[in-house]
């Protein structure tokens, strides 16, 4: 499996799913949520809390509506805003479930964003770390690549630093060293 480290909008990737950054309500406000609302449409918020709520750690599945995608995968890292914050057992969860149900799903590419790390106030590197832990020790069945997305030159940064992953130049250097 292929697992990268890019910088970006998630509600412009393409991809078989894209991973919702939720709380257990599944409601669709801000962050990672609002952008993937604001690009899909507000029929994607109402299927949401229509599925929802769902336990901490856990994931549902919505349609994509207006995005480049199949599936919108909602992974409850935080509860429900306002209701407390992201812990490390809840990053773990929600980003290994969001990994399998990809793989129920029959998906081939899932882009993944710093779960529980953004309103939810978990530490963005020690949250990209376990993401990047779980995204590594994963065997999936389906999913052949796996990106983990960040917004901001900052986000983007932590993130790599924190998974271990070069720049994009660094790993055409490897590559052509391997040759």
């Amino acid at each position: 499996m292929e697992f990268d480290v890019v910088q970006g909008n998630i509600a412009t990737q393409s991809a078989d799913a894209l991973v919702n950054a939720a709380g257990t309500s599944l409601e669709m406000g801000s962050g990672v949520a609002g952008a993937l609302r604001r690009a899909a449409g507000d029929e994607i918020n109402e299927e949401a809390t229509e599925t929802g709520p769902v336990d901490l750690g856990e994931v549902a599945v919505t349609d994509a509506y207006e995005l480049d995608a199949e599936y919108v995968i909602h992974a409850a890292a935080m509860p429900h805003y306002g209701d407390g914050q992201a812990t490390a057992e809840s990053v773990r969860d929600a980003t290994r479930n969001s990994l399998e149900k990809a793989d129920e799903l029959g998906c081939r590419s899932i882009v993944v964003p710093a779960l529980g790390c953004g309103v939810a106030g978990f530490d963005l590197r020690e949250g990209a770390a376990i993401i990047g832990e779980e995204i590594e020790d994963y065997e999936p069945e389906t999913i052949e690549e796996v990106r983990f997305i960040a917004y901001s030159d900052e986000e983007y940064d932590a993130v790599r630093s924190a998974t271990g992953k070069p720049e994009p130049s660094e790993q055409t250097a490897d590559t052509e060293a391997d040759r």
